[in-house]
């Protein structure tokens, strides 16, 4: 069977005992910091095994795809030298929530691999492990799916402490866990290795190929297990492991999937070794790379983006290992299509902006490639023992754009080690600088308390009472909070907008009769509103009442610009292309902030065409639209789905311009486009490789630009006396005016440095047939200094002359050396000597350098220096 025939089989076995086919999640999880990437088939079902979220089925089947090459799961340096490592790959799972357990859980696996009507995998092929103290699982395998006892193997605590298990999972220190049973594949006696649990383990003839989590218990902080009232079901199997069973192969890179995309590394390297682990790598990297990009993940320094670009630098690195010098990653997107487009369309859709991600990072990296190269081989020579040192690594990372991964790969080449622990202190000093230059407002989303849902009512009206069901004072609860004080305020339910979705929380007052408090921002918690306040009178106490308030021209001018932001994105995206992400976003009442997926600078023209559309919808005054529904409804309707976010099974559908702007948003927005009154974008400009920011304003405050831009045209024509009639042409003249006379006080200052020059050439010191000069010219400046020296190389002959020029208490320099002796005397050394000694820096070709510095006091010396320095060159 080929791979997609495994993936349509599995789904539809599950589809057909009852469980809803949910489709794969992002790569980047939605609103969950814990993880950097979708690592496993549950992470899109976590607060649902939490407890947090309820979805309209208990039963789910899913082929997720899943990234790990980071953080804690992280397989990166493996991929390429083992038979099952990857850096991406396909989980297939079904999963209860508090539906069927074990039973049914082992029933479903076992028929799936071993019945004639799915894969058919013979049963003496398979053997089986439980958590030792699992008696009810180990009683099922054997009793009623009948596994002979000598082929379940009981796996106790083997890491260490109680739980500490390969057959017990923990979704961490605390919380759900519970024990789990794994099936293995036998692949035979002619491949090495023992049944887990042995001395031999971990050799490849028994490979884990499916795993079955039951959660079971809640692990509180003091270790005790305690019994979940719902016991659920997680299980996962690697699409790439089944496949290479059932297409009897030992290694995942002989899989029909991989093939495809070897023959494709193959063509793009042109290399001839055929078995090199290099195209394993490339073929593998391809995958994750291609999804991480169609998923909104682009290369930069840091985060997901750093993973990113690692994994891109160590493809390139091993086609440079393979002879291809030039770039070629980028050209594997297409096989990519073709094996996994049907199961991923949006490989198809976005393969254009997914190829140009990969070839601007290898243009990138090919600039930078070549010196770290040349900077660690350096270092190698002179390296004593065989472990390089961690600053080097760090040096190569920081300054060559080296991922350390790339750097022990070329160590573990040259049969060498990296100093893990000094690159890991030099990272975290680079990284304490950073957060020392930084400031940070208080978190109090992270104080960790439980603390009572509020219903937002905020979406119809701007006043409500509410109830005070908890209250929050440096960090910790509080039962009253008194006049002066600042803390939280929670209230059972409010008008007032937490900060979400890139806007910003609502501010304003809470009032109970003489007590007044200032609700200076809102933001959330899990389900709690925190309205951050300040005590201006009286007190506020658990179960008060209070009447809640939100500054309603704030409220309004913030809906204006956020209902602008979602009328300018479908603008960008129309006029700029489908390529075009939202990658953050910033909504006030002063203005609008948007970072969108873009490769180059938004022209002024396409700038004016997107105000222009956007000012059309708000001239066309249609209704702003909401809707809730299911995803699939949204989907349907075309809402666009933004990046980073996290959505339940009920959606929040807004419509704005008849169907201009369809996306999924919890903020706050006008009731007709016509409110935003007038949009104007204020500024455009680049935040990282591939990201574009937008800023603009709405309503008063670009009316205001406007008095303000007006102002400025009338003040200009009046200081030139000019009318707005002729203002550009009487500019015009005046700019070309001023340049003429630059261009002629130029001259001047030339003709003025080298009027006595047949004295200043008399000052040439002969050293060996060369004259050497080197002076300081009163009255010159740094643009006549260029052409002076030209003019003195010309007269002197063989010669080496270094002109200085004082301006603004800043010297200026300029060398130039003959092109007969650039041999043995170079401009750029002679400067790189020069400069130094007056606090400065320069540099050039050996017969022309610039530089300068800010020590004037010491120029006499330095150029005092020059003719012992060139002497000494010529030896």
């Amino acid at each position: 069977m080929k791979s997609a025939e495994i993936r349509d089989a599995f789904l539809k076995y599950f589809e057909s005992k009852g469980h809803t086919v949910v489709a794969s999640s992002s790569l980047v999880p939605g609103n969950d910091p814990t993880l950097l990437f979708t690592n496993a088939g549950m992470n899109q079902f976590k607060d649902v095994f939490l407890g947090g979220e309820t979805r309209s089925y208990t039963r789910a089947a899913s082929s997720q795809r899943c990234v790990r090459a980071g953080g804690k799961h992280n397989d990166l340096e493996n991929v390429g030298y083992t038979a099952r490592h990857h850096t991406f790959f396909e989980m297939l799972g079904n999963f209860s929530f508090g539906d069927y357990f074990k039973r049914d859980a082992i029933a479903y696996a076992w028929e799936f691999l071993t019945s004639k009507a799915w894969l058919n995998i013979p049963a003496e092929k398979l053997w089986v492990t439980v958590y030792a103290s699992d008696d009810e699982a180990y009683a099922i395998w054997h009793n009623e799916v009948g596994v002979p006892a000598e082929r379940i193997i009981r796996i106790g605590d083997n890491k260490g402490a109680p739980y500490a298990s390969d057959n017990f999972w923990a979704m961490g220190d605390t919380g759900p866990c519970g024990p789990c049973t794994e099936i293995f594949y036998d692949h035979g006696p002619d491949i090495w290795g023992g049944p887990p649990g042995s001395p031999e383990e971990d050799g490849d003839r028994y490979i884990e190929i499916w795993n079955n989590v039951f959660m079971q218990f809640n692990r509180t902080a003091d270790g005790v297990l305690h019994p979940l009232p719902a016991p659920s079901v997680d299980t996962g199997m690697g699409l790439e492991r089944i496949s290479a069973v059932m297409q009897h192969v030992h290694s995942n890179y002989e899989i029909d999937l991989f093939q495809h995309l070897l023959s494709a590394a193959v063509e793009a390297t042109g290399t001839s070794d055929l078995e090199s682990k290099s195209l394993r790598v490339i073929a593998d990297h391809i995958r994750s790379c291609s999804f991480l990009v169609s998923d909104g993940v682009l290369p930069s320094n840091e985060g997901r983006g750093y993973v990113l670009r690692r994994i891109i630098r160590r493809a390139i690195r091993h086609g440079n290992k393979l002879g291809q010098k030039q770039p070629f990653f980028h050209k594997l997107v297409k096989a990519l299509a073709e094996v996994m487009g049907d199961a991923y369309p949006e490989l198809h859709k976005n393969r254009a902006h997914i190829e140009r991600v990969l070839l601007q990072e290898e243009e990138q990296f090919e600039k930078t490639l070549d010196k770290g190269i040349a900077v660690l081989e350096d270092a190698l020579a002179k390296l004593s023992g065989t472990e390089i040192p961690g600053k080097l690594v760090f040096t190569l990372y920081d300054t060559y754009g080296f991922p350390v991964d790339l750097t022990n790969d070329i160590a573990r080449e040259r049969g060498l080690t990296i100093d893990q622990d000094g690159y890991d202190a030099a990272m975290a000093e680079q990284r304490a600088r950073a957060r020392a230059a930084g400031t940070f407002k208080v978190d109090y989303s992270a104080v960790g308390l439980d603390l009572p849902a509020t219903e937002f009512l905020g979406y119809r009206q701007l006043a409500e009472q509410g109830k005070v069901v908890a209250l929050i004072k440096d960090s910790k609860k509080v039962d009253r909070l008194v006049e002066g004080d600042d803390g939280v305020v929670v209230l059972d339910r409010t008008p007032f907008y937490a900060e979400s979705g890139g806007q910003a929380g609502d501010c304003g007052y809470l009032e109970q009769g003489g007590n007044r408090l200032e609700v200076r921002d809102c933001q959330k918690q899990a389900n709690a509103h925190l309205h951050l306040v300040h005590v201006l009178q009286g007190a506020i106490s658990v179960g008060d009442v209070f009447g809640a308030k939100v500054d309603a021209n704030v409220r309004q001018a913030t809906a204006l610009n956020h209902s602008a932001t979602h009328l300018m994105h479908a603008a960008l995206r129309k006029v700029l292309g489908e390529h075009v992400t939202q990658k953050g976003s910033l909504v006030d009442s002063e203005r609008l902030r948007f970072d969108f997926s873009h490769f180059e600078a938004v022209t002024p023209e396409q700038l004016k065409t997107i105000e222009t559309l956007v000012n059309d919808q708000v001239r066309a005054n249609s209704a702003v639209a909401t809707e809730l529904c299911d995803m699939d409804t949204a989907k349907a309707k075309g809402a666009m789905a933004l990046f980073g976010e996290k959505y339940g099974d009920t959606v929040r559908v807004l419509t704005m311009g008849d169907g201009f702007s369809v996306e999924l948003c919890g903020g706050t927005h006008v009731a007709r486009t016509g409110d935003i009154g007038v949009f104007r974008i204020t500024s455009e400009s680049g935040v990282a490789a591939g990201i574009r920011r937008i800023e603009a304003i709405t309503g008063t405050k670009a009316l205001a630009l406007f008095d303000q831009v007006e102002s400025l045209v009338d003040a200009a024509a009046r200081s030139i006396k000019a009318n707005r009639d002729n203002l550009l042409e009487k500019l015009d003249a005046l700019v070309a005016q001023n340049r003429k006379l630059e261009k002629d006080l130029a001259g001047l200052k030339t003709r003025l440095a080298t009027a006595g020059s047949g004295d200043v050439l008399s000052q040439a010191q002969d050293v060996n047939g060369i004259k050497v000069l080197a002076l300081n010219l009163e009255g010159a400046d740094a643009r006549s200094l260029r052409d002076t020296v030209d003019q003195f190389k010309n007269k002197l002959g063989s010669a080496v002359v270094l002109l200085a020029a004082v301006e603004n208490d800043k010297v200026s320099l300029v060398a130039g050396v003959t092109q007969d002796i650039t041999a043995k005397v170079k401009a750029g050394d002679l400067m790189a000597h020069v400069a130094g000694q007056i606090g400065g820096k320069g540099g050039g070709r050996p017969d022309m350098a610039q530089g300068g510095g800010t020590d004037v006091a010491r120029l006499a010396d330095a150029l005092a220096s020059v003719l012992p320095w060139v002497n000494a060159q010529l030896g």
